[in-house]
């Protein structure tokens, strides 16, 4: 089969060209639309429901709201782990499902199984499902700052102007906003008055939400034409507020009459400082799972770019965090060490084969494979990122290794002294490449099946480690198929036939291996003990080596974080359906320390 391969491309050459220089233009399109990240996607398929809870304790939260909700999420097809975080006022449900689901079927299924416990929840209890994203989607975060604004006037601007214009960005799964003071308008009851007028605190809520609608009232006919009448009671103002009637009579007593009516702010949970100074509003865009974030960004900057003019006198937008130089010193970082592998093998193929024809040949492997590589990454849904690219520069060495033998091959049957020297110069490169497919198809699968086993690491591993052996197979079976199509009719091309000399190098290395082969074969026992003492000192250094399961990441970034110390309950369930409990000391974001769990 290898050697009717060789001869089609052989007898079709232009054609082969034609394919080739195709394979690379797809490839360099594919590059062009690869998303390109710092790491890979290492989540798993993830639900996640945050629910509000007002003035609920942990303990509350675990009884009323997350018991009913795990007891309506156990038995979700393909869900394998279950999690719960208790804390004051707020219920963090997550759901693990196994690799390969869809997220969006997922999600239905949560959201279905959710809907069937809302009746059963306490009816001040809000929230629902977390946005599509990963722990990895933050991508950019801002603050507003200048303008002379206060904490309220920056958080509405945020709030209201610059929030719904970054979420309908393509990508955008949300855009957390922190810090500042939600604007609300706030009724502060005179406990005098209402108990003068005989009036309780449920009479003023029942009161505001009965006049806080519109409504509509039907039609009224004139003639041909009908009006619809509607009855507009929406409260805009603090002075609608303060005219809405609690309990009518001669007089009526009104809101203002019982209580205070003032803008204020929600109350807070926490707040957001910058640079050691006064406090600040902060927007976090959270990017969708899956996103291109190089792009997102892009995309991102580009619109607070079109909202700035609009914003007002002195008003700016400073990023403090920008995915985009991550993903370029990370990714900047490979793509050096790909150039400078790039540029080290050439170099080396110019010394060992002592000519710049037969170099040139075999340096063109290089880009043709490359590309090659990324088309089959966009063909499988692989991204650009430290773990795939560092896969490509690991193989950038052994991409020439077939068609160096092709090539040296084919020159030497080239050579006026060769064997079949009266033959026709096109059947010479056939005899040349076929005399080696084999042997070269076989070496290129030994090492091919050696970077196989990563491919079936699951989890967390696969998920990081899977990018590295895809692209090193993707990389190594383009060599391969190029070794024995491509190398052949360019070498027909361009390699002359001429007496071929051994290279400087090679005549030098050869001085020095020639002695130490003799001198190996003539005393093979001392050559065993040699290799055996070699092996043990690897196997003691493999032992005393220090040992991690990720190399430390420095590509420029400095994130400090504080986190609130919290006392709350976490809940998990297994995929066997066991249960348990904990109380532990836990930051705020659910990160657990020292959790001891109980299982009954």
């Amino acid at each position: 089969m290898l050697a009717r391969l060789i001869e089609f491309s052989l007898r079709q050459r232009l054609l082969v060209l034609l394919v080739a220089f195709g394979i690379a233009a797809a490839g360099m399109i594919a590059f062009g639309r690869l998303p390109i990240d710092a790491f890979p996607d290492i989540s798993p398929t993830q639900v996640k429901m945050v629910l509000k809870a007002p003035g609920m304790t942990p303990e509350e939260v675990e009884a009323r709201v997350i018991g009913p909700l795990e007891m309506e999420l156990l038995g979700v097809p393909r869900a394998v782990m279950l999690r719960s975080t208790s804390k004051y006022a707020i219920a963090d449900i997550t759901l693990d499902f196994a690799e390969g689901t869809d997220i969006y079927w997922a999600r239905q299924q949560v959201a279905e199984r959710y809907g069937n416990v809302v009746p059963l929840l306490p009816a001040d209890v809000g929230g629902g499902l977390a946005p599509i994203s990963t722990p990895l989607s933050d991508v950019y975060m801002f603050t507003v700052e200048g303008g002379n604004l206060s904490l309220q006037e920056r958080r509405s601007l945020l709030d209201w102007t610059l929030r719904p214009a970054l979420r309908t960005l393509p990508g955008v799964a949300d855009v957390n906003v922190l810090g500042g003071h939600a604007r609300s308008f706030v009724v502060v009851p005179d406990r005098v008055r209402l108990a003068a007028t005989g009036l309780r605190l449920r009479d003023i809520a029942d009161a505001l939400e009965r006049n806080n609608r519109n409504d509509g009232a039907g039609r009224l006919r004139a003639g041909e034409s009908a009006l619809i009448v509607r009855a507009e009671g929406a409260l805009r103002s603090l002075e609608d507020i303060g005219n809405v009637v609690v309990r009518a009579g001669m007089p009526p007593i009104r809101i203002r009459d019982v209580a205070q009516v003032k803008v204020d702010a929600l109350t807070r949970y926490g707040a957001v400082a910058k640079d050691g100074e006064d406090e600040a509003v902060q927007g976090i865009v959270v990017a969708l799972r899956g996103t291109d974030a190089s792009q997102l960004i892009a995309r991102v900057e580009a619109r607070l770019a079109e909202l700035g003019p609009s914003l007002p006198a002195g008003v700016r937008i400073v990023p403090f965090y920008n995915r985009s130089a991550l993903i370029e010193r990370a990714v900047g970082t490979v793509t050096r060490a790909l150039m400078e592998a790039t540029v080290l093998v050439v170099i080396l193929l110019l010394l060992f084969l002592g000519e710049w024809r037969a170099s040139v040949v075999v340096a063109s492997m290089l880009p043709f494979a490359s590309l090659f590589t990324f088309l089959l990454m966009q063909l499988t849904g692989q991204s650009a990122n430290l773990m795939s690219l560092g896969g490509l520069a690991i193989a950038i060495g052994m991409l020439v290794d077939a068609a160096v033998v092709v090539v040296e091959n084919t020159v030497a049957r080239l050579g006026p002294e060769a064997a079949g020297a009266h033959l026709p110069r096109l059947h010479r490169v056939y005899a040349a490449a076929r005399e080696v497919a084999t042997p070269v198809a076989a070496g290129m699968l030994i090492i091919v099946l050696t970077f196989l086993p990563l491919l079936t690491l699951e989890g967390l591993e696969g998920k990081l480690f899977s990018p590295v052996a895809l692209t090193i197979v993707f990389a190594l079976g383009a060599s391969l198929l190029l070794s024995l199509t491509f190398v052949p009719v360019v070498a027909s091309f361009v390699l002359k036939e001429h007496a071929h000399s051994e290279p400087w190098l090679m005549r030098k290395i050869d001085g020095f291996y020639r002695p130490l082969l003799d001198k190996a074969l003539a005393r093979p026992g001392m050559a065993f003990i040699g290799a055996g003492l070699a092996l043990v000192l690897g196997v003691v250094g493999y032992l005393g080596v220090g040992k991690s399961f990720m190399p430390t990441m420095d590509e420029g970034d400095i994130l400090v974080q504080l986190q609130e110390i919290a006392l709350h309950f976490t809940r998990a369930v297994g995929g066997a359906g066991h249960r348990g409990w904990a109380c532990a000391s836990q930051p705020a974001r659910g990160r657990p320390r020292g959790v001891a769990r109980r299982v009954r």
